[in-house]
């Protein structure tokens, strides 16, 4: 029992004490409620993307950007980098023990020789086992660091994870930006096509003398407006086609050439929760937190920098003048070095890299707070689009519907005669710029849920930090 408690205090000592400040999670600088009618609960699970995301071929899209991103591939890198990091900073806690073996063979003059006028050679030979300058870290020195490198580390996987969703929401509004110029392209050439009979029936009736010249010219007008559009629309979709790619970091797998409708497209349901679910889900605020973890933690090695540091030099060995007789009786040798280091003047500087720890965390609360505000905004804001949106694509297609039967009214009017072209080509326009109006309204709606998925925190289950690397 004796050398249990004994044993107990000794690694205690090694161990050492901690002089970081006790961590205390500072409080949330928003409301504990959202602004909204929607019922609000405590902590509920976002559904995971691929149940988010119902649609089978931006499921593909998805996992071939995963698999193939580079910035994704750099947010992994840097985790393992970190993750090295804390292991060597982690070893200095431990002695390194090292095996050296070593010979010497001189020879010396017969005037250097105290014992005669006669040279001499002189050998040597050394084997030793042994422990060199290893830090006993009473004041917690080592363990400080070790604990700011261990945050460093999570605040990296936190960092992977936020580049994870954003590569994922922003891969599914690529998609979504790449079918809503398509949709809008194949609009556009339906009107062309449309203005383009109208103004092929205008020729014909100016050349038999019955229509007018005026007729001719805004029928004319009107394909060259389409023609202005089309162009305008196969450059967009080229473009976000492009941009598409570049996210998947190769070739889709699919055809992307294909127009799905937007309409077609569905999402998963989105619990709201209340705003202290964030600080549990929210890659950026778990990175900010544990940033300001690593910050508190350097605070308690920057005190510990005050007091002396203790080193420990020790090996075990044999050593012998003949090779033969190394590991011989009477052969051993051994070496005890301890050593202190005391800070006694060191102009300040001491002083200003904890004055200066200090200050860094209180940059990482301020910056652990404005992630929160942020955070709040985001979902605040995504609320109020969820809702607006709903009545917004609601009067679009009211608008779609009011327009056909305008022109459907106006076409037979200028069938019997009752109103000129004019009035059927502003009903085409009018018709056209609902329609256009409508997709992008779907579109809006529909990114606008996404950006709520990824501001509630996309799906992300928070684990648990005893699994240290």
């Amino acid at each position: 029992m004796k050398h249990t408690a004994l044993a107990a205090a000794l690694l205690a000592a090694l161990t050492g004490c901690s002089l970081a400040p006790n961590y205390q999670q500072p409080s949330a600088p928003v409301a504990e409620q959202w602004d909204t009618t929607e019922a609000q609960a405590p902590l509920a699970a976002l559904p995971d993307w691929r149940e988010f995301f119902q649609d089978p071929v931006l499921q593909s899209l998805i996992s071939t950007a995963l698999d193939n991103n580079r910035d994704l591939r750099i947010a992994a890198l840097n985790v393992d980098a970190f993750r090295a990091q804390y292991r060597i900073q982690r070893s200095a806690l431990f002695p390194s023990v090292d095996a050296a073996g070593g010979a010497n063979r001189q020879r010396l003059p017969g005037r250097m020789n105290p014992t005669g006028n006669d040279a001499t050679i002189n050998s040597q030979y050394s084997a030793n086992l042994g422990v060199t300058a290893w830090e006993l870290d009473f004041f917690g020195r080592l363990n400080s660091l070790r604990d700011q490198a261990l945050e460093a580390y999570f605040a990296s996987e936190q960092a992977q994870r936020s580049a994870q969703l954003s590569l994922i929401t922003s891969v599914a509004t690529a998609w979504l930006s790449l079918q809503a110029d398509q949709e809008t392209l194949a609009l556009v050439r339906d009107t062309l096509v449309t203005y383009q009979d109208s103004l092929n029936l205008q020729e014909r009736r100016y050349n038999a003398g019955v229509g007018t010249s005026l007729e001719l010219q805004q029928a004319r007008t009107a394909v060259n407006g389409a023609k202005v559009s089309l162009a305008q629309f196969e450059r967009q979709s080229a473009q976000s086609r492009n941009a598409l790619n570049l996210l998947l970091g190769g070739q889709p797998p699919v055809n992307t050439a294909s127009i799905v409708p937007l309409s077609h497209f569905k999402f998963a349901q989105l619990p709201v929760g209340l705003p202290a679910n964030l600080l549990q889900r929210r890659p950026d605020i778990l990175r900010a937190e544990h940033e300001l973890k690593a910050a508190n933690a350097n605070i308690g090695a920057a005190r510990a920098a005050f007091f002396p540091s203790i080193s420990l030099t020790a090996n075990a060995g044999s050593l012998s003048p003949d090779l033969s007789g190394l590991f011989d009786s009477g052969s051993g040798s051994w070496l005890f070095m301890p050593s202190i280091n005391i800070p006694i003047f060191n102009a300040g500087r001491l002083r200003a890299n904890l004055d200066y720890s200090e200050i860094q965390k209180d940059i990482h609360i301020a910056r652990y707070e404005k992630t929160i505000q942020t955070a709040f905004q985001e979902v605040a804001d995504g609320l109020i689009e969820r809702t607006t949106y709903q009545q917004q694509l609601a009067a679009s297609n009211e608008l779609v519907h009011s327009s056909t039967d305008y022109y459907l009214l106006a076409d037979r009017r200028y069938d019997e005669g009752i109103d000129d072209q004019l009035t059927v080509l502003d009903a085409q326009r009018l018709l056209f710029d609902a329609k256009q109006q409508r997709i992008s309204t779907q579109f809006a709606q529909l990114a606008s849920e996404i950006n709520l998925y990824k501001a509630l925190g996309g799906g992300y289950t928070a684990q648990s930090d005893a699994s240290k690397p």
